[in-house]
């Protein structure tokens, strides 16, 4: 009887939790054309989000590249197709590794940041004082996070990519001694420009699902610093797990 009730309680607890994320969205939609803007805090976030994400984001990219061209080279060897491991790398970094690693980084970095600000500012009613102010909170914390990092992940992703692809060249040609001219011209010959259009296109339903939980979750805290590490530790994981689910979702549309 005991285990109905809790099965009951986190079906509850989850529906409720639901219901309050869509309340929170239709806010933050219906708030995005609102006058005022605040420039200022759109640039402040592109700046966080983006540009201080762009080290760790390389450093993945580069080194998944890498892994990338190794294992596919060990697995082609098998029946003598080492020339298509440039072209089979370049489409796993444009279709499905740069946009999803990218996403999962800045979830990491800068979404729990996000969560961590917002949820410090609610527990000490900073966020109160705002609307004290005559200031709306999501005009001002919400919407230039939620639209910095929509912009910001395309650019992300691309810096991925391209390290990405430096980096299968350095192992393939280097490491591996392909030569560099097949393992250009079958990149040539099997990538498309539709591909990298595909990853781009992900990159921004993955920037829009981790900020808008990231921001949720913070904008929910409750419960003083403990709240906030929960809040901060949930936000990752809700959005990782988000993103991987959207990208199998995106995939299947796309492709």
């Amino acid at each position: 009887m005991r285990m109905v009730e809790n099965i009951g309680r986190m079906t509850l607890s989850f529906l409720e939790e639901l219901g309050a994320f869509f309340i929170f969205l239709f806010q933050a939609v219906s708030h995005l054309a609102r006058p005022p803007v605040f420039v200022k805090q759109y640039f402040k976030q592109m700046e966080f989000i983006g540009i201080r994400s762009t080290p760790v984001v390389m450093l993945t990219g580069v080194f998944t590249g890498m892994v990338s061209a190794l294992q596919t080279y060990h697995g082609f060897s098998l029946f003598g197709a080492e020339s298509l491991v440039g072209s089979t790398t370049a489409l796993g970094l444009l279709r499905e590794l740069g946009p999803v690693l990218a996403a999962l980084m800045v979830t990491a970095r800068a979404g729990s940041a996000m969560t961590a600000e917002i949820g410090i500012m609610q527990v000490t009613q900073q966020v109160d004082a705002l609307v004290v102010m005559g200031v709306n909170p999501f005009k001002y914390l919400i919407i230039p996070r939620v639209v910095a990092t929509i912009v910001m992940m395309p650019m992300l992703t691309l810096a991925f990519d391209a390290i990405g692809m430096v980096g299968s060249y350095i192992v393939g040609t280097i490491v591996l001694d392909i030569d560099r001219g097949v393992f250009m011209a079958r990149i040539v010959e099997y990538v498309a420009y539709d591909d990298l259009f595909s990853g781009l296109i992900k990159s921004c339903f993955f920037g829009g699902i981790l900020a808008v939980v990231c921001c949720f979750k913070g904008y929910s805290t409750s419960g003083g610093a403990e709240g906030v590490g929960k809040s901060a530790t949930q936000s990752v994981v809700i959005s990782s797990v988000s993103i991987l689910i959207a990208d199998y979702i995106l995939t299947a549309i796309m492709f």
